[in-house]
């Protein structure tokens, strides 16, 4: 904030010539808290100042003066004026609290604490600010404090698994292993047919080295239990530490295949799994048949199946092995884009494009604004050479175009209406189609070229037609296509040497995999012209 000295006319044009007076402070108090409002802060900042002339003991002065010495990056000065205001009106919450997080923002926690305590004793109903003195009891190492005020909490509140679980953290850092498990103890007596407290007691046995009480506790719990997915949890991490890889593995299928263990925890688990699996050196077997097990029982979301097409991908799986894993998953879930584009993905390749016009199709049911699934369903109806199908589904996709579309695929989108309006014999909206392509992307080669081709086999626009042509051949030099475009274009300019330069450039790049008749047939026609 930039600060300017306010002019000594305005100060004295406020002022009375008689002696300052509780009238005087409030006149300028008022006037700087006008101007603070205003935001002239330039003018707030030098009245509140002269406030502190007329009454050396104005807190409120004090307290705004601190925010604006904040501002101005002064921390000290600002520290002292809002504890002088916290020492001069100590029961003015707002003041004791801005003081407290100014002590915190310089992390000196030890002073903050007592001015805490102050505003709680005053205000018992604040249980945030028990929160916070807990906190930063912590910070200072003073555990016994931290743990007094979480008996202050559990005396407003009442017994709670929280408070009891950061009770008996404290007692273990503190090496107090008897009162750590006293303490969950007395949660797990308080609520006996709660199972969670039940096994919250035996990990804290466990974590305290009291393994064969802890392994009883389990075992009672597993009796009325036995899906107790925390016990089960636990007694796997124990068995794993002990080295026992059957029973743990036993254990880990017990969970994975548990109906009361949350989808969160499955995955986890599979996650630690599949992390065990690669550093043992990659095995998937066992990962695999996991998800097996997993994939055969009801499932509710296709989370699961995700990770398992997931890993089948980095494992190189076949790709119709993954593809029934996705079909899975779209099954459980037809509006997952990401697994239905991977299934078009593997109909592309496989040349199956009544496959990829089925799941397009389904797709823009559940994904009616996803561009994509238009794209590629148009493509496929235009490479069965079903043109007014092709269209029209272009034609839709145009309608859920945004301002942040992806322009590559908008681009082909128009580039695509493009040539199938120009095998309809509608020339003028084909044109119009390319226009709007290069709009998106102006270096789309296939469109530039096609549209520069058209235009010279017509005799259109043979300038433009050459400027467009040009830009594909310098961009792919090699490309027999273009250079054979460009030819002809130059050849319809007049321009035969020039344009015999480029045909022979063409044939020497040819694409003897497909059909070269016309580059051939053009060859001949500018050879002739050139030569005469």
């Amino acid at each position: 904030m930039r600060m300017k000295k306010i002019g000594l006319s305005l100060l004295l044009l406020l002022s009375v010539t008689t002696g300052y007076g509780q009238r005087e402070y409030d006149q300028f108090f008022l006037e700087a808290m006008m101007q603070r409002q205003k935001g002239n802060n330039d003018a707030a900042f030098d009245l509140l100042r002269h406030c502190l002339e007329i009454n050396p003991d104005a807190p409120e002065a004090y307290y705004f003066l601190a925010q604006y010495y904040n501002a101005l990056k002064d921390g000290e000065k600002s520290l002292a004026y809002i504890q002088k205001a916290a020492a001069l009106d100590p029961d003015n919450a707002t003041y004791m609290e801005t003081l407290a997080q100014a002590y915190i923002r310089q992390q000196d926690y030890e002073a903050a604490i007592p001015v805490v305590e102050k505003i709680y004793e005053r205000d018992k109903e604040r249980e945030d600010l028990l929160e916070m003195l807990f906190q930063l009891y912590q910070q200072v190492g003073d555990f016994d404090s931290a743990v007094e005020v979480l008996n202050r909490i559990e005396a407003i509140d009442g017994k709670s698994e929280r408070l009891s679980v950061a009770k008996s953290e404290i007692y273990t850092r503190q090496g107090n292993k008897k009162a750590a498990i006293a303490e969950i103890k007395a949660l797990a007596e308080k609520f006996p047919n709660d199972g969670n407290y039940q096994a919250l007691y035996g990990e804290t046995l466990m974590m305290n080295g009291q393994l064969k009480k802890a392994l009883k506790v389990y075992d009672k719990i597993l009796k009325d239990e036995p899906d107790n997915n925390r016990v089960l949890m636990s007694l796997r991490t124990y068995h794993q530490a002990l080295g026992h890889r059957e029973i743990a593995d036993s254990l880990t299928e017990r969970v994975l295949l548990n109906r009361n263990a949350t989808i969160e925890e499955k995955i986890l688990l599979l996650r630690q799994e599949i992390s065990a699996s690669e550093n043992a050196g990659g095995d998937s077997t066992r990962v695999l048949q996991l998800f097996d097990k997993i994939l055969k029982q009801p499932q509710t979301d296709e989370h699961m199946a995700i990770l398992c097409a997931s890993y089948m991908n980095v494992k190189k799986m076949p790709k119709d092995t993954i593809a029934t894993v996705l079909t899975k998953a779209l099954q459980l879930a037809p509006d997952n884009s990401s697994a239905r584009l991977q299934l078009i993905g593997y109909a592309w390749e496989a040349d199956d494009m009544e496959r990829v016009i089925a799941l397009c199709q389904d797709a823009r049911q559940y994904n009616p604004d996803e561009m994509a699934f238009y794209y590629y369903q148009g493509i496929a109806y235009y490479r069965r050479d079903s043109l007014d199908a092709a269209l029209s589904t272009f034609k839709n996709g145009i309608g859920v175009i945004k301002e942040d579309s992806d322009p590559a695929i908008v681009s082909d989108f128009y580039a695509v209406m493009g040539d199938i309006l120009h095998q309809k014999g509608l020339m003028k909206e084909a044109y119009e189609a390319y226009d709007s392509c290069l709009q998106w992307k102006d270096d789309n080669m296939g469109c530039l070229n096609n549209y520069a081709y058209f235009l010279s086999e017509s005799g259109e626009q043979l300038a433009k037609a050459e400027q467009m042509s040009f830009k594909t051949v310098k961009a792919e030099p090699k490309n027999a296509t273009y250079l054979d475009t460009y030819a002809w274009i130059l050849y319809m300019l007049g321009r035969y040497s020039e344009a015999k330069i480029y045909i022979d450039q063409a044939l020497q790049n040819l694409d003897e995999s497909i059909d070269n008749s016309v580059i051939q047939e053009h060859a001949e026609k500018i050879k002739q012209k050139a030569n005469q």
